[in-house]
């Protein structure tokens, strides 16, 4: 059985950027295979990993809905249902110790849950393969009101230092208990913490919506300079702020 991590928070928080420092760590722990799901509209977590994405769930399913509407044939006779299975299985995007699978946005009309019901079955259909799913959620709480995932073993809900965003984790929080989520463990990671350290309204605010905090990480100078210059987060230098920050949150976890 597959170990599923989530990880989920505002916009604008770090999200994606700590997804891929976990993944990083995970496989240089040699916790492979991996797969990784990007179930967020706008996908990037691909440029944090340094890979190319050729294709997502949204544009496949574009490409359905559009030989349906010219009225012309799938290949070799196909379905709607088996072209779909038959892409589904072309656009995962093979790393090093890992995969990866990225749900993109759907451009056409149409209700969007389609997509990501896409999404859901076939993550459903392969996720045994893989030691670990880590699955990067949209900003906000849509793919967990969706149920994305069948089961989440730990939710990771990331913030910022602000007051809102504290509040918004708390909410996507709520949010999975109201639907019957099957949740393990939940835990709040606090980013880009000028020198590292929460305030005290921040851990008044952490405290009223009774957050499991499971660290902080310090706000990363190199994470805004190898973003501005295209340079994957993942080879960020060891002795990095965030990377070391990140080591100590995962170790916390005791992942096997």
């Amino acid at each position: 059985m597959s170990y599923n991590i989530a990880v989920a928070g505002k916009g604008g928080t770090g999200k994606t950027s700590l997804t891929g420092l976990l993944i990083d760590n995970l496989l240089k722990e040699n916790k492979k295979p991996i797969l990784v799901v990007d179930a967020d509209a706008n996908a990037n977590i691909n440029e944090v990993l340094g890979v190319d994405v050729e294709a997502t769930i949204g544009q496949i399913r574009e490409e359905a809905n559009m030989t349906e509407k010219r009225g012309d044939s799938f290949p070799g006779g196909m379905t709607k249902a088996q072209f779909l299975q038959w892409k589904l299985n072309s656009i995962i995007v093979e790393g090093e110790g890992y995969d990866l699978l990225v749900m993109g946005r759907s451009e056409g009309e149409g209700c969007y849950c389609f997509v990501n019901g896409i999404l859901r079955e076939q993550v459903q259909k392969i996720s045994s393969h893989y030691n670990y799913v880590i699955t990067d959620n949209e900003a906000g709480m849509e793919h967990l009101s969706r149920k994305t995932s069948k089961h989440i073993d730990t939710l990771l809900l990331v913030s910022d230092c602000s007051r809102r965003s504290i509040q918004a984790v708390a909410r996507i929080r709520d949010l999975a208990d109201e639907l019957n989520l099957s949740v393990g463990s939940v835990y709040l990671i606090v980013n880009k913490a000028p020198d590292g350290e929460l305030n005290d309204g921040i851990k008044e605010e952490i405290k009223r919506h009774d957050l499991n905090l499971l660290g902080v990480v310090p706000l990363d100078e190199l994470i805004y300079e190898y973003d501005s210059n295209g340079i994957p987060l993942v080879n960020l230098p060891k002795e990095s702020k965030s990377r070391m920050a990140m080591e100590k949150i995962i170790a916390k976890l005791e992942l096997k």
